[in-house]
């Protein structure tokens, strides 16, 4: 697949008439040449308010396709910056201003507290108001009264502009800016169609959030990038799934492994549905996919699943698990899709095949640099290199397993070990539907290995039998001293498992 030059000319990839955007519950669909009007006309409305190429523009909605769409015409002439609509005020405060964002897009009629806090930094409210009469994710801006400006760079933007300004999680520290450029964020969408094949044909059901890049780049633009649709629900709801599924016929869905985790617990009820599927494929990232829900999802779904790994200052993806005939490996998050991919050593010296070290890449998905933190980016990049965070290993033939994010690997006395091997071996009890290993705090050694459970439906197990059950599988030093059974494991805002501050949360850190 040819490079595609801008945003703009992503727009020009599907057939005119071919449908763009759709969503379920009787929505009537987008095509290509309405969603190329509807974003000349929204750059249009953004310059004249003095809004162009390199202005950011934040946008809080709730998921569907307006924000899909809002998204994709927005960042053809202007930086977008979506954000967690449930944010509270403190934090929509934050982000405004570290992004030092121009505007604030809101859906009209939406209560949010991103409002008063506009309100408050002096920055106009954008109202975005839905025409789905016209199509799926069609809408017009509403400015404020009197507003008016010359943008200093007008039109649209080419791939060196910036499109996608995020944040990382912060976790352990402060939030760090991630630019991604046009071009970043072009060549992920083109390294997704030609890792899992996409076609015009294609079909995707988003369930992900969309200010999150997984649904961003994974499930929108890489389904526009090859002159498919994309079908944007109201966000995961696996209650709704199955009917979704009926309606809008998808050929492929992108998740996260708790929300695929979700689906298999209602497959039972819908075997109807099932039976009527026609994916013809899985896409799973964001997490470590247990093998034991890989191996589930290819038996009621009839279809492989792809377990890729991407992350943000990627623009996504970095690797995945090819398409049959090529083998798709558990417990791998398969070979470079897109990037070069290498292992590392803490000197910066890159590492032979089967050695374990950080994982690094390079390619043309990658962010620049973090903006105005010298100090992160002389520690993210050595030689060109981007370091990952991750801790991993190449196979012979190329795969790449992950044995842990750096900062997650638990320092037992000395003894490092992999969460992610913990959570491997309780996810083979059969009673078991969730599992993360998690660091807990602990006076002599430092840090003791511990693990929150939730049980299958039905099923029962005791802290005892799974510590006896792990003990069969692994060395005694990784064998968790506490597992705490609960009903819910805690979530980030794109449903991924939380491990850091996990200790914390319940009650084991004291």
């Amino acid at each position: 697949m040819r490079p595609i030059p801008s945003l703009a000319k992503l727009l020009e990839q599907g057939a005119p008439e071919s449908v763009a955007l759709a969503a379920p519950e009787g929505v009537p669909p987008l095509c290509y040449r309405d969603l190329q009007a509807l974003a000349a006309r929204t750059v249009e409305t953004l310059n004249g308010l003095g809004i162009g190429r390199g202005d950011r523009v934040a946008i809080v909605l709730p998921n569907g396709p307006e924000i899909a769409s809002s998204f994709v015409c927005i960042a053809a002439g202007a930086a977008t910056a979506p954000l967690n609509p449930a944010y509270r005020a403190e934090e929509f405060e934050f982000y405004l201003t570290d992004l030092h964002a121009k505007a604030v897009v809101v859906q009209a009629g939406e209560a949010s507290p991103v409002r008063q806090v506009a309100e408050k930094l002096s920055l106009p409210i954008l109202e975005l108001v839905p025409e789905r009469e016209k199509g799926a994710g069609s809408f017009s801006l509403a400015p404020p009264a009197g507003t008016r400006g010359r943008a200093a760079r007008p039109g649209f933007g080419d791939g060196e502009d910036t499109a996608l300004v995020l944040h990382t999680s912060g976790t352990t520290s402060r939030p760090k800016v991630v630019p991604l450029l046009q071009r970043n964020v072009l060549a992920t969408a083109r390294h997704i169609v030609e890792a899992i094949a996409l076609t015009p044909d294609d079909v995707c059901l988003n369930v992900m959030p969309l200010f999150h890049i997984h649904g961003l780049m994974a499930a929108t633009l890489s389904s526009l990038a090859a002159g498919g649709r994309v079908a944007c629900s109201p966000g995961f709801n696996a209650l709704k799934f199955f009917g979704w599924m009926d309606e809008i016929r998808p050929t492929w869905y992108t998740a996260v492994p708790t929300m695929h985790q979700a689906v298999l617990a209602r497959a039972g009820r819908n075997e109807e549905a099932l039976a009527r599927s026609r994916l013809r494929l899985i896409r799973s990232s964001s997490a470590s996919l247990p093998t034991q829900v890989m191996a589930e999802l290819e038996r009621t779904f009839h279809a492989p699943v792809i377990e890729s790994y991407g992350m943000t200052e990627a623009a996504h993806q970095m690797a995945s698990n090819p398409l049959p005939p090529r083998a798709r490996k558990p417990g791998s998050v398969g070979v470079a899709a897109g990037p070069e991919v290498a292992i590392m050593d803490e000197a910066g010296n890159l590492l032979a095949t089967g050695d374990t070290g950080e994982v690094v890449i390079r390619g043309p998905n990658v962010t620049p640099g973090y903006e105005g933190n010298p100090e992160a980016n002389s520690k993210a990049f050595t030689r060109g290199w981007f370091r990952t965070g991750d801790q991993g290993v190449l196979d012979p033939e190329g795969y790449l397993r992950l044995t842990g994010r750096l900062k997650e690997i638990i320092n037992r006395g000395g003894e490092k070990i992999s969460p992610l091997e913990v959570d491997e071996a309780l996810m083979a009890h059969p009673a078991v539907q969730q599992v993360v290993t998690f660091a807990m705090p602990h006076d002599k050694l430092g840090e003791e290995v511990a693990a929150a459970v939730v049980l299958r439906e039905g099923k029962t197990a005791t802290e005892r039998e799974l510590r006896e059950f792990a003990a069969s599988r692994l060395a005694d030093f990784k064998v968790p001293r506490k597992v705490v059974l609960v009903a819910e494991i805690p979530k980030g805002a794109t449903g991924k498992l939380q491990r850091i501050g996990l200790a914390q949360k319940l009650g084991l850190a004291s």
